[in-house]
């Protein structure tokens, strides 16, 4: 009997380390669509029920203290490391999120967007940005640790 729950035991633990690894949350390494360049690390995560998303780290070379100098009111020459970039992002199902604030800060742009996990690999997110009907996705990779 001991050996059955054992098995079961691995069982449960090897699903449970697959669910882990296709969540939405977690940490994000940004990479610009045009130039293939990875850009920054940020950091999705949950909230009374929404998603937001914060910089935490910039990687493009000489970028890293970077400030947000084309933006106005509180945000003016503000770092862009610590700044939210996805604010309260609801889930619409199926894995899907959407919400009216993704922040763009080298533009100082805020898009509408829809997030999700690529169902071809759940290291990659999609970010897909909107502006009136006009779109842009980029595919975000998941960041160990």
């Amino acid at each position: 009997m001991r050996l059955q729950n054992r098995i079961l035991l691995l069982i449960l633990l090897s699903f449970a380390t697959v669910g882990y690894g296709q969540t939405v949350f977690g940490k994000w390494k940004t990479i610009d669509d045009r130039t293939g360049n990875p850009k920054a690390i940020i950091d999705i995560y949950e909230k009374d029920g929404k998603m937001y998303g914060k910089v935490i780290k910039i990687v493009e070379k000489g970028k890293e203290n970077s400030l947000c100098t084309k933006c106005d009111g509180d945000l003016k020459d503000k770092p862009v490391v610590g700044m939210r970039i996805i604010d309260a992002a609801e889930h619409k199902g199926d894995g899907v999120y959407k919400g009216d604030t993704l922040f763009d800060p080298e533009q100082a742009m805020t898009f509408r967007c829809k997030i999700w996990l690529d169902p071809e690999n759940s290291d990659q997110l999609k970010v897909r940005g909107y502006l009136a009907f006009i779109y842009r996705t980029q595919t975000w990779v998941r960041v160990d640790g």
